[in-house]
């Protein structure tokens, strides 16, 4: 499974997902569904804008952790 880390990061930041909103000119409800996790297929563009306002990689916003058999 992956996993998004938004919500550490922005945390870290001392940044809101409405200020995040702003700064990649992405919808607030998309942002929002970004940092619940509640995204099945991630959009490309998105995460590369989410990674150019936070000022961090990819590694940075995604984890991967294995499924329990």
């Amino acid at each position: 499974m992956v996993k998004l880390t938004i919500d550490k990061i922005l945390s870290e930041k001392g940044m809101s997902r409405y200020q995040l909103a702003k700064m990649t000119e992405i919808k607030y409800q998309t942002i929002d569904n970004y940092y619940k996790n509640r995204v099945v297929r991630y959009d490309s563009f998105i995460l590369s804008k989410i990674c150019e306002a936070l000022g961090c990689g990819i590694a940075d916003i995604l984890t991967y952790l294995p499924d329990e058999a």
